[in-house]
């Protein structure tokens, strides 16, 4: 016990001061309360990192599977994602007999999520050719996969989507940017620590052993979902009541009151171009790390950890300026900005003889630098922009039109990818051209971003 008093002192004192948003913690609600409930946080880092980190180099490196198919796949969990906006409405105007309105979403996003990883393996094997499914018809194991990515990209939508607007819903209005930026720290967390463990565990790569870390993801994810939700949500009969006789405004109504709010529509076109130059590269830079610059998987999947410190670091610094009265926009500005040479130093990576590494990593690092700047301020701005009573409406639609875009940008990437393979001498010789184009794409949209956010950053607030 007293090990844990002086731990719990310790973390008390100094996680204000080296954890981003640690200050949102109150009496009422203690920091340790709002860690176990990030949880569901880390199991979203864990699930991103894997799905866009590992199966997609393996997919398209060691299975053969054509790129332009597996970006597809990649993209499919994002078809749920214009449904975020929906989800966060409903669990906003949530009905139950218990009392809860975030903890049933939850628990349904945690069973999709399961339910996908559960086909996952076996899809694997069939694409895979090894043993008795060597005589499998490969559409078979293409189907079965796009399958489980869009049954684990629902889940993480709706765990995702409910677990934010749960933390709005425990702390104060004004502390709420505070409460989502520190979830969002600790999904870079989950992103770092899984990808350090999968790029152990896979470095010395077997189908078999790849099937043991999806089966492992999956039972961590139920495990770290339900102490999540753990008396997060107190059951209460009057609050069931008051629930049930209470009116609510359509979903288009509400949508329709979110839209008219001044700079709202600009905001989320910013947002979107933004998202989509960053969101084209997670499909390609491990793939690009082992063809181009000859990276084992588990050093490309290391990359991830390099990539999520980067987004780290620019969350972090993001909530310290934003924090000191800051306006977000020209923030945002600074982030895809600081994208454009992180695209540049990745391109010319492929094209020297030495040190072509080590631009490679530089240029991963300040993608996710300017990542984590440019998530930080929109959001913020997203939520400054929103009725005080439609938090999680906003939240909702902040995600939709970020992971619709991302998706858009992944799918995008992989057949702009597979259509230049045959034309030599773009951005460079042989394997590493097509990736260079799809890469200069995305600092041009970048800029193009940036260009949309220069009347928003004139604004008040934003």
């Amino acid at each position: 016990m007293g090990y844990r008093a002086f731990a719990l002192k310790n973390l008390a004192r100094h996680a204000p001061k080296y954890l981003p948003f640690a200050d949102v913690a109150s009496e009422e609600v203690p920091l340790s309360r709002l860690l176990r409930l990030s949880l569901f946080q880390i199991t979203v880092g864990m699930t991103m990192t894997l799905l866009a980190g590992t199966l997609n180099r393996v997919m398209i490196v060691e299975l053969a599977v054509p790129a332009s198919l597996v970006s597809v796949m990649l993209a499919m969990p994002m078809l749920f994602a214009p449904f975020r906006t929906l989800i966060g409405f409903k669990s906003d105007t949530h009905k139950s007999a218990l009392g809860l309105r975030r903890a049933p979403w939850i628990w349904k996003g945690t069973i999709y999520q399961f339910g996908g990883f559960a086909i996952m393996p076996f899809a694997l094997l069939v694409l895979s050719g090894f043993g008795e499914s060597v005589h499998a018809p490969r559409w078979i194991g293409m189907s079965a996969a796009a399958l489980a990515f869009l049954l684990v990209g629902a889940g993480v939508h709706i765990v995702q989507t409910a677990g934010l607007a749960l933390a709005t819903d425990l702390v104060e209005e004004e502390d709420q940017p505070k409460v989502v930026g520190l979830m969002y720290v600790m999904l870079l967390f989950g992103m770092v620590i899984s990808a350090l463990t999968y790029g152990a565990l896979l470095a010395n790569y077997t189908p078999g052993r790849l099937i043991q870390v999806i089966q492992g993801t999956a039972l961590m994810s139920v495990v770290l979902n339900m102490a999540a939700m753990w008396k997060q949500e107190a059951i209460s009969r009057d609050r069931a009541r008051q629930m049930a006789e209470a009116e609510h405004p359509s979903f288009k109504e509400a949508m329709s009151l979110l839209m008219a709010r001044p700079g709202m529509l600009s905001l989320l076109t910013v947002i979107a171009l933004g998202t989509f130059g960053f969101g084209m590269a997670d499909v390609l830079l491990e793939p690009y790390g082992g063809q181009a610059l000859h990276l084992t998987v588990g050093e490309t999947t290391k990359l991830t950890a390099l990539f999520a410190f980067g987004t780290l670091i620019g969350f972090g610094t993001a909530s310290r300026v934003l924090g000191n009265g800051a306006r977000p926009m020209p923030l945002a500005m600074l982030g895809a900005l600081i994208g454009v040479p992180g695209f540049a130093a990745i391109i010319l990576s492929s094209l020297i003889s030495q040190g072509g590494i080590w631009l490679f990593l530089v240029g991963t690092f300040a993608i996710g630098l300017g990542i984590g700047l440019f998530g930080h301020a929109t959001l913020t701005a997203t939520m400054r922009t929103a009725p005080a009573d439609r938090i999680g409406l906003a939240l909702g639609a902040w995600g939709a039109v970020q992971a619709t875009a991302a998706g858009v940008g992944v799918a995008l990437a992989g057949v702009v990818r597979d259509g230049l393979v045959a034309l030599p001498g773009a951005f460079g010789a042989g394997v590493a051209g097509p990736y260079n184009t799809v890469f200069a794409l995305e600092a041009v949209l970048l800029i193009v971003a940036i260009a949309f956010a220069v009347p928003l950053a004139r604004r008040g607030r934003r």
